[in-house]
């Protein structure tokens, strides 16, 4: 994705609430050399950041005619209103290493086992996972194939196939659940039911004793 920013000279409070009652929004850029003060339209930014891309994929930004490799780093929104408050971008090359938090996204769910055999729900616990790759390597999603998930199984970040050269951050001993497969509740109920039918019989059969010996 391309987008276009523009040099920022003016600094502090009274500068980016001027730019913002301007509809702009102040921004930084650093890495690979030394920090630049931007500003992005604000519009344009805020339609940009409802797209995935824009948050897990290498940005081409034009400054000034230049057209520069950067992530999205991080951003600010206000408190209740729907505005964009501030925007870091870190630049990258081929050779930049990169740790960064990409979408998951989930295929064959419908065809596993659990689904089409046993009739299971399958849970996303997770949408994101944060990986570790070489900036030329970075996707913008991973694909996860469910096709092989059966009955009562939890899928797990050390259990999913990476494409080569990008392995996910573990921290400390963390093993986040993925994906888990659970029984649907009718199910459970069904096996319960006719238990508790038969304990409430019982009352009635001995009620039905003592009125024959009356």
């Amino acid at each position: 994705m391309k987008f276009t920013a523009y040099e920022r000279t003016l600094q502090g409070t009274g500068a980016s609430r001027r730019l913002r009652n301007a509809a702009k929004v102040p921004g930084i850029v650093y890495g690979a050399g030394a920090p630049a003060m931007i500003e992005l339209d604000h519009n344009a930014l805020f339609f940009a950041l409802k797209r995935e891309a824009f948050h897990s994929s290498i940005l081409e930004m034009d400054l000034g005619g230049s057209v520069q490799k950067v992530l999205l780093r991080d951003f600010q929104m206000h408190a209740y209103k729907p505005m964009v408050l501030h925007i870091d971008f870190q630049r990258v090359d081929e050779t930049t290493k990169v740790r960064k938090k990409v979408p998951l996204h989930f295929t064959g769910e419908e065809t596993s086992p659990a689904v089409k055999t046993d009739k299971c729900l399958v849970s996303h616990v997770r949408l994101d996972l944060e990986i570790e790759c070489l900036a030329s390597q970075l996707p913008e999603f991973v694909t996860i194939d469910l096709s092989g998930l059966s009955k009562n199984q939890s899928l797990h970040a050390s259990d999913l196939k990476l494409p080569d050269g990008i392995k996910y951050v573990k921290h400390g001993t963390q093993n986040p659940v993925i994906v888990a497969v659970t029984v649907p509740k009718e199910e459970v109920e069904e096996v319960v039911a006719p238990v508790v039918a038969a304990k409430g019989k019982e009352p009635k059969a001995k009620k039905s004793e003592k009125q024959n010996a009356k």
